[in-house]
């Protein structure tokens, strides 16, 4: 990526020292934010403040167009004809989107600037989502959706790299907060649109466009960053000095491959839970309701988990034994569904919300593996691109295997067979180990 692609968004201008490219969380490097730059008047001291609020109100509208589906999959099947197949290809089609558009995130950041991605891809969310259920046809529903999920990839790429270039020495109090958000997200759409369907009506269209309201919020603050920013560099943005990029050959770094595959394999399971959890209760006689609380549950537990694990992980030197950990707790979650899945619902959705806190991990890892912002963000590109790729034919077996088998023992088996190579390369990619080193 070149030198200019974090310039856009990064705090203002001025020289940056070696010390604030390193991803350490500690008194002794004190947060760089507006101090480090020459004085830009009252912007460079609200600016940090409305990055934080952009970073909530994006991650807060990075899921509720998938989970807000998940809850009501058996009627848009049934509205829009969809066989088990295709509603698996409807559960797939996030993970392919995240891979082709994620790619593109770091050319579409070097022209345009990433501030200027991120609201574009907010923008792109609202539409998306508002439009979807009004599409006409499955067509127009995948459709649609492809448009939301691409404002959704390149956010996800892009957020990491808003951390180290704004917040450097607050990797994991940042990754927090913003993988805390994100889970807020997921957890109160798959809460709220079931009753907030009826409350509307009943119809599952209105329940789904619905978000599309919350996401035009997270518009705003992006248009006041860009804009200010654009001011502050000047017509040529010749006023903003560039971080020096450290050459790096991603794909010959064994981590970051480490890395993509353990993004890969929770993303896998993450998504199958968003898409299926809850229709595996309905089936074993729990109500439309009360499925979408345990997955409201199994989201919500990320909240508070997702802001501690970042910061516990930033001190950690070894990150793998809490990939084990966790892939632990998917493993009990998958057998308690196998075994019992109405009796110890409650228990298993717990059990599977700690283990989808693998998602900040990688987040965290993604931040503690390369030593600059530059490095960041081909990182993040990478791992996120690459795994998503890995991750789409996970929910497309589980909608096959459960349509041909006619019950849930298979794809459960599939799940939990998946999370033994999650731990593994969980702790390759958990390694003290930088890619500028190895690539």
């Amino acid at each position: 990526m070149a030198d200019d692609d974090l310039a856009t968004l990064g705090p203002a201008a001025g020289p940056r020292t070696t010390s604030t490219d390193q991803p350490t969380d500690g008194p002794e490097h004190p947060q760089p934010g507006p101090g480090t730059a020459p004085a830009a008047g009252p912007a460079a001291r609200w600016l940090p403040r409305l990055v934080i609020a952009g970073l909530v109100l994006a991650a807060l509208n990075l899921r509720p167009a998938i989970t807000s589906l998940g809850a009501l999959l058996e009627e848009v099947r049934d509205g829009l004809g969809m066989s088990g197949t295709v509603a698996g290809l409807l559960t797939s089609v996030p993970a392919l989107c995240f891979a082709a558009f994620g790619i593109a995130a770091p050319r579409l950041a070097r022209r345009w600037g990433p501030g200027a991605v991120v609201c574009t891809g907010m923008v792109a969310i609202t539409v998306g989502v508002a439009v979807r259920p009004y599409a006409g046809g499955t067509g127009g529903f995948l459709a649609a959706s492809a448009l939301a999920l691409a404002g959704i990839a390149v956010s996800n790429v892009l957020m990491p790299v808003v951390i180290k270039s704004w917040f450097p020495s607050r990797v994991g109090p940042m990754t927090g907060l913003y993988s805390m958000a994100l889970a807020l997200g997921t957890s109160l759409a798959a809460a709220l649109t079931v009753p907030m369907t009826g409350a509307l009506g009943g119809s599952w269209r209105t329940g789904l466009a619905v978000w599309a309201a919350f996401a035009a919020v997270a518009v705003l603050p992006w248009l006041v960053v860009v804009r200010q920013r654009r001011a502050a560099a000047g017509p040529a943005g010749s006023t903003t000095a560039r971080p020096v990029e450290t050459p790096v050959r991603i794909t010959a770094s064994p981590t970051a491959w480490a890395l993509a595959v353990f993004f890969g394999l929770q993303a896998t399971a993450a998504y199958i839970t968003m898409g299926w959890m809850p229709q595996i209760f309905r089936d074993a006689g729990v109500s439309a309701g009360t499925a979408g609380v345990l997955l409201a549950v199994t989201m919500a537990m990320g909240v508070p988990l997702s802001f501690v694990l970042p910061r516990l992980a930033t001190r950690m030197r070894h990150q793998g034994p809490l990939a084990v950990l966790l892939g632990l707790c998917g493993l009990a979650g998958y057998a308690g569904l196998w075994l019992a899945p109405a009796a110890g619902a409650w228990a298993w959705a717990l059990l599977m919300g700690i283990s989808n806190c693998a998602f900040p991990l990688a987040l965290t890892m993604i931040g503690m593996r390369s030593t600059s912002s530059a490095g960041v963000v081909k990182l993040s590109a990478f791992a996120q691109s690459v795994g998503y790729l890995i991750s789409i034919p996970g929910p497309l077996l589980v909608g096959t295997l459960y349509q041909h088998s006619g019950g849930w023992g298979l794809p459960i088996a599939l799940m939990a067979g998946l999370m033994v190579p999650q731990i593994a390369v969980g702790v390759l990619a958990g390694r003290d180990r930088r890619i500028e080193d190895e690539g």
